[in-house]
């Protein structure tokens, strides 16, 4: 990669340093470099490995035929396809995940390998099937791989056939129930609920043809190898140098020893090799596995961070008598971490986890998961874009194709072993950790991994550990914190945090892993819109992910919102966090992350048959709280470039007086309607303004934010738009173009417009579409019969839609028109470019073409928050009650708690605090606090300086209580009341135990009585600036 890429360099240089050369002798000088450069590459590669896309040519039947092992078997009539492609891709968002269909299919290929292929080593890799895979090579059954979720690979060297034709095959079954045939154990990640069943070969193939003397595969669930290992120490971020170490695990299958030179090469990302260095020759004898190493230090160094994908390649490679034998190539990143004090930091600096639990399967309309390595790219990317700085895979490991899109994105990643909600025993507990082990051991390179998760609920304490050991054999240097969701006492977790609550540490790390579960179409933008959904309105029944059972007769107006009060919603959510956030206090919250980022075709709960809870519908078109997010995360921690979103549009009826809603990080905002002043909004959350009974008036409405100075400092507009009157259509690719390989698709966009060229956003018109050339339409999603799953017949809706189109195997152009009723239509071409397929095999690797983003650039050398509380700490306590138990509200753990014996004179505790202070906020976790509101009176000394009742929540609350300087505070209960639910509309959390603290299951848990109970108290002091 690196000499390819240094060809680049070199055009680039010659165009800059000679300009005035005319342009045909330049052309000539290029043409003699790029010759010596493809002589050079083919001297140094003629006895070095092979990687091939192994994708091409494939052929599918669905149904079990026993005989399609077998060489000779006729499969001519056979479905022909590239990969990756799950047999039932049609049925992505067509049918509700647990309808999708469950079957045994065949996959067969025909391929050749030259003549001097012959006396080298063969592989294959598949980068994951779906559930259940028996494997063949011509003729000879290889092996068995069942978990579903993870890569494996086989030794094909004793079956293979050199300049012969050779056939694979492979029987996979994806029953949803498929158990481990040696164990009669179900996997417990095959779950209809988050786990969507595309089955067949849905991931990549790759074929490895190596010297006998060779570096090994990190595919250890068969091969029992674990390849190549580059990591980074003593790092120092301000002087750009580290320790950069390589590890190769090698293997000798000569009959003889070998004396090996271990050699390494680091290149940048434009391809320049920045450091060459070696360790120290050794005798590998004959079946003999041994690991190399070698290690310098490098200055000048990048670091891959948040936005910012900075890759390097480094090339290890081993060298017999003077001539090299075998060279590995891996993309990689260099970054530091460091987990504690509540708190994540990334190349010395605080972060915050602000992002989005997301699917594993990350699913489009119409093909399900398999998609272009650019368009893993697309999608993840627009999640940075989103100012999201991580990604939570939900579940299941990640197909390493996302998982490497996120390296060059910039995106981090918690990366899950395999789970179905709890800690398990037996044999589902040893395979949930065996799927950690592979997982680790084939994704131990990518930079953009921070957190391994070892269940999407809590684990034991000791599976806790055996966990860490797995981590600490296999990624002891990978900078890479391991936990599990919940953990909340379980100090062994290196992070943890909940669901939907808020937890806050001085400890390890605790960032919510699902937050705001509501559900939203794109398509209903509020009640004053046309198609006039009211908000809210639809079923009230859905699906329990935890029973599997429909539950009628529920509140479910939080899974059918309007764009405008999911956006609000999604305010109100993240504000939770952010009033938590580092530099607060020494009990922080290091954020979370909310379910989900895309629509997805998972367990759902509203109207429609699949999750709407994305920030962007299927298609990744964004909603409105897609841009409330892009203006709440720009920063680290703390706000770093303010922004403004006006909620919504601007086309409505004259008679229409509405609410006007605004997110900015502004201090103050100002609302002009056709240049007239409107006033100030009415501030909520820290990022919600509201403008009341705004009469709509066409024209231009404008919000403008102003900081703590009065200076703008951010400005956002919408614009009535026209009648609708013409198509407009528009191509989303690759930036490497569109290739003829039957895999590779492009994102065509349709909008409906007025005659000035700006969108309607009202538009819902039916648009039909005809494509001409070699191409298979995919199509989009809309509301309507059967989601319009691949349909040529696809309304936009609020305006817009996109449709996904696949090449063929054969290049050309391709002609897309775009017609509907009372519309100007629309056409646009665009051609696919030839991809070289000889004898089933290529050497295009897609995602090797594609580069890194340096979007954020570099993480910065400046503090990311500054502290605006300071807490006063607590020495003792004496309270009315349960003396001996005091010291759990103040302990550093949310599954502790203090209450007093349930009679009203005993429910006060006092405090006293490590200094005299004038405290003017108190932070609280008071037992039940979604269902109590507890009415209290605070003293400072004898002095009053709180009275009222607490509001539910997630978690904390916070009183501004009168600063009076004191070293002593009581809290008391002034009497009892009894509430409801303050969240009725979460009607799922995680079905807690009745004995959990939130007393969401537990009986009378909304009476208080005269319980006091405390879980967590801080004292505070505001710094004012």
């Amino acid at each position: 990669m690196c000499n390819i890429l240094s060809i680049n360099v070199i055009c680039k240089y010659v165009q800059h340093e000679y300009p005035e050369i005319s342009i045909a002798m330049r052309n000539k000088i290029l043409l003699f470099l790029l010759a010596f450069i493809g002589i050079s590459q083919i001297a140094a590669a003629s006895a070095v490995r092979d990687k091939y896309n192994f994708n091409s040519e494939w052929l599918l039947y669905v149904g079990d035929i026993p005989e399609a092992k077998e060489v000779r078997f006729q499969d001519t009539d056979w479905k022909k396809v590239t990969l990756p492609r799950p047999f039932n891709e049609d049925e992505a968002f067509h049918l509700s995940i647990e309808q999708l269909t469950d079957t045994i299919m065949w996959y067969r290929k025909h391929f050749r390998l030259p003549a001097d292929s012959k006396n080298k080593k063969v592989f294959v890799e598949f980068e994951g099937v779906r559930q259940g895979a028996d494997f063949y090579i011509n003729g000879e059954y290889i092996g068995l791989h069942e978990n579903g979720a993870m890569a494996v690979g086989f030794d094909l060297t004793p079956y293979i056939k050199y300049g012969q034709e050779n056939v694979m095959a492979v029987r996979i079954d994806n029953n949803w129930n498929y158990k481990e045939r040696a164990t009669d154990t179900k996997y417990q990640w095959s779950d209809r609920n988050f786990n969507a069943n595309y089955g067949g070969i849905p991931k990549n193939v790759w074929l490895h043809v190596t010297d006998k003397l060779y570096q090994t595969l990190p595919l250890y669930s068969n091969l029992k190898t674990t390849g190549v290992y580059i990591y980074a120490e003593d790092i120092r971020v301000k002087s750009r140098k580290a320790v950069v170490h390589a590890e190769s695990e090698i293997k000798n299958e000569y009959n003889r020893d070998k004396k090996v030179a271990y050699k390494v090469e680091v290149c940048d990302r434009d391809g320049k090799s920045i450091k060459s260095f070696e360790g120290t020759q050794t005798v590998v004898k004959p079946g003999e596995t041994a690991t190399l190493e070698a290690s310098a230090e490098i200055d000048g160094l990048h670091f891959w961070s948040w936005g910012y994908g900075y890759l390097y390649t480094v090339k290890t490679s081993l060298w017999v008598d003077g001539r090299k034998v075998d060279e590995v190539a891996t993309r990689t990143g260099f970054r530091k971490t460091r987990f504690g004090k509540g708190m994540i930091w990334l190349n010395d600096r605080v972060i915050q986890m602000k992002g989005f639990a997301q699917r594993t399967s990350n699913e489009w309309p119409g093909v399900g998961m398999s998609v272009p390595a650019w368009l893993s790219d697309y999608s993840n990317g627009l999640m940075v874009e989103d100012n999201a700085n991580l990604v939570r895979w939900m579940h299941i490991t990640p197909w390493k194709q996302d998982i490497e899109s996120c390296d060059r994105v910039g995106l981090i990643q918690a990366m899950q072993a395999g789970d179905a909600e709890k800690d398990r025993e037996g044999r589902q507990w040893e395979q949930r950790t065996e799927l950690m082990r592979d997982a680790i051991i084939y994704n131990r390179n990518n930079p953009s991994i921070l957190f391994y998760e070892c269940g999407n609920e809590s684990i034991s304490r000791e599976h806790m550990i055996e966990m860490k050991a797995i981590r600490d054999k296999y990624d002891p240097h990978g900078g890479r914190a391991i936990g599990s969701r919940e953990m909340l006492d379980i100090r062994e977790a290196e992070y943890g945090g909940e669901m939907l609550y808020i937890n806050k540490s001085k400890h390890h790390p605790m960032w919510a892993m699902e937050y705001c579960r509501d559900e939203g179409l794109r398509k209903y933008w509020d009640e004053y819109s046309y198609p006039y959904h009211k908000n809210g309105e639809g079923n009230n029944s859905f699906r329990s992910a935890m029973t599997n059972k429909v539950q009628k007769k529920v509140d479910a107006r939080a899974y059918n919102h309007n764009q405008d009060s999911f956006t609000i919603e999604n305010v109100i959510r993240w504000f939770d966090y952010w009033r938590e956030r580092p530099g607060t206090g020494d009990r922080v919250s290091s954020g979370g992350v909310k379910i989900i980022f895309s629509d997805t075709n998972t367990h759902y709960r509203g109207v429609e048959n699949y999750r709407r809870s994305g920030v962007t519908d299927a298609m990744r078109i964004p909603k409105d709280p897609f841009y409330a997010h892009q203006v709440m995360w720009d920063g680290w921690v703390d706000i770093e470039n303010p922004r403004i979103h006006i909620v919504g549009h601007w086309n409505y009826k004259e008679d229409v007086v509405k609410p006007v809603y605004v997110v900015s990080s502004a201090e103050k905002v100002e609302l002009f309607l056709n240049g007239k002043s409107l006033g100030n909004g009415q501030r909520d959350y820290h990022f919600l303004y509201t403008f009341k009974d705004v009469a709509f008036v066409p024209g231009k409405l404008e919000a403008v934010g102003y900081d703590k100075n009065g200076k703008e400092c951010c400005r956002a507009e919408l614009q009535t738009a026209g009648k609708p009157e013409q198509i407009k259509l528009s191509v989303i690719q690759s930036p490497k173009g569109w290739k003829a390989d039957g895999a590779d698709m492009v994102l065509l966009q349709v909008e409906v417009m007025d005659k000035d060229g700006r969108r309607c956003p009202l538009a819902n018109d039916l648009i039909h579409f005809d494509v001409e050339g070699p191409a298979e339409w995919r199509g989009g999603i809309a509301q309507g019969k059967d989601n319009y799953i691949l349909s040529k017949d696809l309304p936009v809706e609020c305006g817009i839609n996109r449709a996904l189109i696949r090449s063929l195997t054969t290049p050309g152009t391709v002609r897309i028109t775009a017609k509907a009723d009372g519309l100007q239509s629309a056409e646009i071409s665009l051609s696919s470019a030839p991809v070289e397929v000889k004898n089933g095999l290529s050497n295009y690797i897609p995602g090797d073409e594609l580069e890194g983003r340096l979007t954020r650039g570099e993480t910065p050398l400046t503090p990311s928050y500054k502290d605006t509380k300071v807490d006063v700490n607590i020495l003792s306590a004496v309270a009315g009650a349960n003396q001996d138990e005091v010291i759990k509200s103040f302990d550093d753990n949310e599954l502790s708690e203090w209450k007093n014996d349930g009679r009203l004179n005993s429910a006060w505790i006092t405090y006293s605090l490590e200094r005299a202070a004038r405290v003017d906020e108190i932070c609280m976790k008071l037992t039940g606090w979604r269902l109590r509101s507890y009415p209290l009176e605070i003293y400072a000394g004898d002095e009053l300086i709180w009275s009222g009742e607490t509001e539910k929540s997630l978690g904390y609350i916070h009183l501004n209580v009168k600063p009076v300087l004191t070293n002593e505070i009581t809290i008391r209960l002034k009497g009892a009341s009894k509430e409801g639910d303050g969240f009725g509309q979460i009607v799922e959390v995680a079905a807690p135990a009745a004995g959990e603290l939130d007393l969401f299951k537990a009986k009378n848990g909304d009476k208080t009585n005269h319980e006091l109970r405390i879980v967590e108290i801080e004292f505070k002091e505001n710094l004012w600036q």
